[in-house]
């Protein structure tokens, strides 16, 4: 078994046959941005808009993603006010995340979107590109924003349960 020099700290990750990822969804009406995690869910990547359909193309479309790049855990932004309060696309959300599992069978994850299309804006703004294709990225860039602040609160919540049991 090796033995890291001292002051070296060796974690120990499983290898396991099926990538671990995580997809995060910002969800619309017309549009759903998607964002990958890598398979340690340490980043976040904007992954494309799937451009909605119907229910059953959507899904189909859902489905075939997170078979092809091994999804464990689906988030899907919630787009609640401000205030805290549920908007009518927050129930909307909230109604597709439970579809989601139910039929990919995956579970799914609600989690708080406020700001993160406004950051998105922020980013894409910066880019130099056509005002059309900006349009096209902001939903996946908002995604990869959600996914990120998800991947952040997890791993501050993991150092905060390892240091109490420290």
């Amino acid at each position: 078994m090796f033995t890291p020099p001292e002051g070296i700290l060796a974690i120990s990750v499983p290898v396991e046959s099926k990538s671990r990822r995580i997809l995060a969804i910002d969800y619309g009406r017309k549009r759903i941005g998607l964002a990958l995690s890598d398979d340690l869910g340490l980043t976040a990547q904007p992954a494309g808009t799937l451009v909605r359909t119907n229910r059953r193309e959507d899904l189909r479309r859902l489905r075939s993603i997170c078979r092809e790049h091994g999804v464990k855990h689906i988030i899907v932004g919630h787009p609640v006010h401000m205030s805290g309060e549920a908007s009518e696309m927050a129930d909307e959300a909230a109604r597709f995340s439970v579809r989601l599992k139910k039929e990919l069978g995956i579970e799914t994850e609600l989690y708080d979107e406020r700001l993160t299309s406004w950051e998105a804006r922020q980013t894409v703004s910066g880019e130099k590109s056509s005002s059309r294709k900006r349009r096209g990225s902001l939903d996946d860039v908002a995604a990869a924003i959600l996914l990120r602040d998800y991947l952040e609160r997890k791993h501050s919540e993991a150092l905060a349960r390892s240091a109490e049991t420290a």
